[in-house]
Parts: C-alpha cells; structure tokens; sequence
C-alpha cells in the first residue's frame, strides 16, 4: 500500500504539473504582427488676411507658415502700409485674421481682437484708408462694394473728393446720399 501511496502522490505531482503547464501555454498573450498606419498629413492652414495689402482674401497655406508667407500669398504689401507694426516671423494658426494697417491707422481692443481703423476726420471714415472691415460698416455697403472700393483705389489712386465714390461700380446716387456725411477723404472734404 505504501508504494501504491507514493505512486499516486508522484501521479497527483505529475498531473498538478502537467496542468500547470498547459494553462501556462494556453494563457500566453499571442502576439499579432503590428500593422503602422500612415501619418496623415497635416493640414493646410485657412487664415483671412485684408488691408494694405494687394489681394485681401481668405488663403489656404501649408502648416507652419508665417506672416511673411501670408503676405506674398495676398500678392504683397502696398506702398501704403505700416511695416513697422507687422511681426513678418510669427508663426500662423489656422483661422487667423491678420489685418495689415496703412500708416495713420491705430489700433483698437474690442471684445480682445484687435481692429484696425483709419485717424478719422470729425468722426468719419476716410475712404482712401479705410480697411474692408470699416467700409462695410457704411449703410448700403457691404462686404463686395467694400472689397470694390478698396480695389478702385488700389487701381486709380486716392480718392480727390467723396462724391469721387461713386466712380465705383454699385455705388451710385442712392448709396452716396446714406454715405455723404459719414465718409471723408484725406485732405478733403
């Protein structure tokens, strides 16, 4: 009996062992290959750039840009603007409004955002250096009669006299009349 008890202990050992090593087996992890997703590639920036500048407009630039880099997308700077107040090395991001001042604009905080707008004469807008942004604020005047004005100008010069506005196609005797006496032109009436 004593060899029969030493049996079935080596037996019991052997099975406990035996077990042990197939849960082992059965419970390692299974690796499954890695499969490496490609990096998307980053996306371009949209930022909104107006003012002195030859082309305002709303462009699309690749990531990492700079003023500088928004600037030439916009066809340059025009002779009017205030360089000194652009830092041309800041770096984008996306949705961005970069507004170019001419000289003789100051800034102005409203709600956190800077704005730009013209010294004004008795509280009126000067039409040969107002931005987009101001002109379309003139009853009548609305972002494609802002951006025409600023076009005129860039292609004919300063405005002589405010009545000269309605040079600018879309703007005619009506729409001058809401505008007389809110508009001036440097040096001018």
């Amino acid at each position: 009996m004593r060899n029969f008890l030493i049996h079935l202990g080596y037996g019991l050992v052997l099975g406990l062992l035996a077990a042990a090593g197939i849960m082992l087996a059965a419970g390692k992890p299974r690796s499954s290959p890695v499969m490496l997703l490609p990096t998307p590639a980053p996306t371009n920036l949209t930022i909104d750039i107006t003012g002195a500048i030859v082309k305002p407009g709303v462009y699309q630039l690749p990531p990492n840009s700079h003023v500088l880099d928004a600037i030439q997308a916009a066809g340059g700077l025009r002779v009017d603007a205030d360089v000194n107040t652009l830092n041309m090395a800041a770096e984008l991001s996306d949705g961005q409004k970069i507004i170019v001042k001419t000289e003789g604009q100051l800034p102005v905080a409203s709600d956190g955002i800077e704005r730009s707008i013209p010294i004004e004469v008795n509280g009126l807008i000067d039409i040969n250096t107002a931005t987009a942004e101001q002109l379309d604020t003139l009853p009548g005047i609305g972002p494609t009669k802002a951006s025409d004005i600023i076009t005129y100008r860039q292609k004919n010069g300063a405005f002589d006299r405010i009545e000269d506005i309605q040079n600018v196609s879309g703007i005619g005797p009506a729409t001058f009349e809401a505008i007389r006496n809110l508009i001036s032109v440097s040096g001018g009436s």
